[in-house]
Order: C-alpha cells, then structure tokens, then sequence
C-alpha cells in the first residue's frame, strides 16, 4: 500500500502548537517535493470544521523499520522549501478539479 493510499480514507491527526493547544486536522494527503515527503493538513474546529479553508504544510517522515511507529512532523522554515511545497499542493488540487472532470 503507497503512503497515498494510506491517506485516501479520511483520517486525522492531533498537532500540537507552540503554546500547547491541540489542534485536530484532517490530513489531505502526502506530497513528494524535490525527493523529500511532506503532509497536507486540514486544521478543524471543535466541531470538526474548517471555515476559512487554511491548510498547513509539514515535513513527513515514517521509520521503514518499524511501520507501527509514529511518523515525524517537521515544521518547514525555509520559505523557498514552503513555497515548493505549497506550489506542489496547488498542482495537486488542479489535477484533483481535473480528475473529477474526467470523472463526470
């Protein structure tokens, strides 16, 4: 099973944010950008919600040991780094928009 697969069921994750609150997110998938993986995260609401449509974009890495393990969430600093991944999820939604086109 591809790491995409994976993600193709809607699972969610708890991130944890600098001052501590916890926010749930809806993962939209993982991306591979210049060789690394990143995750696509949808922030949701108490009421598992999410109004303004903000994703937020971080590193990804799974141990290939041990499947059962965690993955790591990296925080992206570099702002060309995020700038690759965010142009890289755009290409994403345009060939999801371009999938469901096909589809109908």
């Amino acid at each position: 099973m591809t790491k995409q697969e994976q993600f193709d069921e809607e699972m969610t994750v708890d991130i944890t944010l600098e001052n501590d609150e916890v926010v749930t997110c809806a993962i939209i998938t993982i991306l591979e950008v210049e060789g690394k993986d990143y995750i696509v995260l949808l922030p949701l609401d108490e009421d598992g919600n999410n109004e303004d449509g903000e994703v937020w974009f971080y590193g990804y890495s799974e141990n290939p040991d041990d499947p059962n393990e965690e993955p790591v969430l990296e925080y992206i600093e570099d702002d060309d780094e995020y700038e690759a991944v965010a142009d890289a999820f755009d290409e994403y939604l345009d060939n999801c928009e371009f999938d469901e086109l096909v589809e109908e």
